[in-house]
């Protein structure tokens, strides 16, 4: 059976035949994080609610390099669907040592358009993006803690330090998802670690196409680096978080230099 290599004074954990848990796995940033874990060795598994095609050639691309994969439909916003879903990620995988919570949901509403923030937008936004996030946790505490290594990253986004972004709900949600990794960083130590990166503006995403095109403009010109936040960074900060043996409660920034702004 696979135990995590760990030595005395080590600075990494060895991800070879652990099992991983990307929410959102179907495309786009949750595809590329499970095929990063899964090139570090883990055994992944994706959940998707629309996007079936998706998921599956997430788990193509897995298998391809030699890991488990498997994918659980799930939304989130059901909070009675996630327990079971967590339970059949388990049933595939055996185990559970990171949970990686990418998915969400946006929609752009202009901060000046306070009407237009309607009380389903606000509340469809907030049990995706902060509320899922936490009861997603909760259901895999107590796997993740049974090796005494478990991993949790969270993906925010720069919205959650700055006022910007798609909506005000998204960017209130965003950081309370930051605030989150922290309190969980304390109420999962020592057995947990729990870390977060903070995106910014990734274009040709979907959730990247929700914005408005305001939104997009401004954020191309304030990037100090003169591009867009790049997939294959915020994937492997991922993978560099769940590497990491003494890091935890901490918040990444990945935005090409926007939040120097």
């Amino acid at each position: 059976m696979f135990e995590i290599e760990r030595r005395i004074g080590a600075e990494t954990m060895n991800l070879n035949g652990c099992a991983a848990l990307v929410t959102g796995g179907s495309g786009d940033l949750g595809r590329a994080i499970a095929l990063g874990l899964a090139d570090a060795g883990a055994d992944v598994a994706v959940t998707w609610i629309g996007y079936k095609d998706g998921a599956v050639e997430t788990c193509r691309r897995i298998a391809e390099r030699g890991r488990r994969a498997a994918m659980v439909q799930l939304d989130q916003r059901d909070t009675a669907a996630i327990a079971p879903a967590v339970d059949a990620v388990i049933g595939e995988l055996g185990r559970l040592d990171v949970l990686v919570n990418n998915a969400g949901w946006n929609t752009g509403v202009p901060f000046r358009d306070l009407d237009g923030l309607t009380v389903d937008i606000w509340d469809h936004i907030q049990e995706v993006n902060l509320r899922g996030p936490f009861f997603l946790a909760r259901a895999a505490a107590g796997h993740l803690r049974a090796h005494g290594a478990g991993r949790i990253v969270n993906v925010a986004s720069v919205a959650g330090l700055r006022p910007a972004g798609s909506s005000i709900a998204y960017a209130v949600a965003k950081a309370g998802l930051i605030h989150l990794t922290r309190c969980l960083a304390v109420a999962l130590a020592p057995e947990v670690t729990v870390n977060c990166v903070a995106p910014g503006l990734m274009e040709g995403t979907r959730m990247a196409k929700r914005l408005p095109t305001e939104v997009v403009e401004s954020t191309r010109r304030l990037a100090v680096l003169q591009r867009s936040t790049g997939i294959e960074d915020v994937a492997a900060q991922v993978v560099a978080f769940c590497r990491a043996e003494s890091v935890t409660g901490q918040v990444l920034n990945i935005d090409a230099g926007v939040h120097f702004h």
